[in-house]
């Protein structure tokens, strides 16, 4: 079973704060060598990561503070970027300050054993959980456990084409993800054949039903608009229509052969509304083939994962 997650998964739970606001449990998982995790309040000028740890002060020394810092191969924005969010860490020491313990601590500690117990073991295919922590036109940025990061590029979000990841998701959020491959020693993610094949998709809608969309993009022959993250149409050309606008849509036919959907837009709407929550087909277990286009299909869209 795994035991390592994203930074912010145990943060909140009874459990973990209540080790922190206890003295003997910290005592007891600095000789465990148990994973805990506690807001960083701020870095120092060297780069230190303070911690709350239960109304104490928990210290990550630098070269402590993420996988690569000690050796140069990873900037200190690894470190910066976490001020005021959850991080992991291992208790390596404890100091007395005054009144108050001074806990000296060590996140790549945490990063290394999940990188030697879980990341080392996953294989192609597999199934994991990971939250966004940044955004970039290329691609989602996640951490795949303990802060470690890997990239879903922006090809393998969705099968819906989208501009730029935030289409999709916000830094963050918890997502599923699967492995596709690894390079130079790291993990490649991929998304989309979680969301769902056209067939799956297209049953949750009716030939004459209205639906909320979203304007992907905009053509002299059509506009694409998308009604689920892997399922997405084609309407009449508009000129008053640009991507990212909400629009309701009927459904005037769909026709599986092709892969195609013919909507009709019927209303536009002026506000932004923030992304809807994904709705995941897989979440757990191992792909080794996933079959987007339906069987008899005159294009097929497969990924191989062995």
């Amino acid at each position: 079973m795994n035991r390592f997650y994203p930074e912010g998964k145990i943060f909140s739970t009874t459990e973990n704060s209540g080790i922190l606001h206890s003295e003997e449990l910290m005592k007891a998982a600095c000789e465990t060598g148990r994973i805990l995790e506690a807001r960083a309040v701020m870095c120092d000028a060297e780069h230190n990561m303070i911690l709350d740890i239960g109304g104490s002060k928990g210290i990550i020394p630098r070269e402590k503070g993420a996988l690569g810092i000690a050796e140069g191969t990873t900037r200190d924005i690894a470190i910066l970027s976490r001020v005021n969010k959850p991080v992991c860490f291992v208790v390596e020491s404890i100091e007395n300050s005054g009144s108050k313990p001074l806990y000296i601590l060590s996140r790549v500690a945490a990063q290394k054993r999940c990188a030697e117990q879980y990341i080392s073991k996953l294989q192609k295919g597999d199934v994991i959980p990971a939250a966004v922590t940044h955004l970039e036109p290329f691609g989602a940025f996640v951490d795949i456990g303990c802060g470690i990061p890997s990239l879903i590029p922006i090809d393998a979000i969705s099968v819906s084409r989208i501009s730029h990841p935030a289409d999709r998701f916000c830094v963050g959020q918890s997502i599923y993800a699967v492995v596709k491959d690894f390079r130079d020693e790291k993990v490649c993610l991929s998304h989309k054949e979680l969301l769902g094949t056209w067939e799956e998709n297209c049953a949750r809608f009716e030939i004459g039903s209205t639906v909320a969309g979203i304007v992907r993009s905009v053509e002299s022959y059509g506009v694409f608009i998308e009604i689920a993250p892997n399922l997405a149409g084609l309407a009449e050309p508009r000129d008053d229509l640009c991507a990212g606008q909400r629009v309701s849509v009927n459904i005037k036919a769909v026709k599986p052969e092709k892969m195609k959907l013919k909507l009709a837009v019927v209303d536009v709407l002026d506000e932004r509304l923030p992304n809807e929550r994904l709705d995941y087909f897989i979440t757990e277990g191992r792909l080794e083939r996933w079959v987007y286009s339906p069987e008899n299909c005159i294009k097929t869209v497969i990924s191989e994962f062995v």
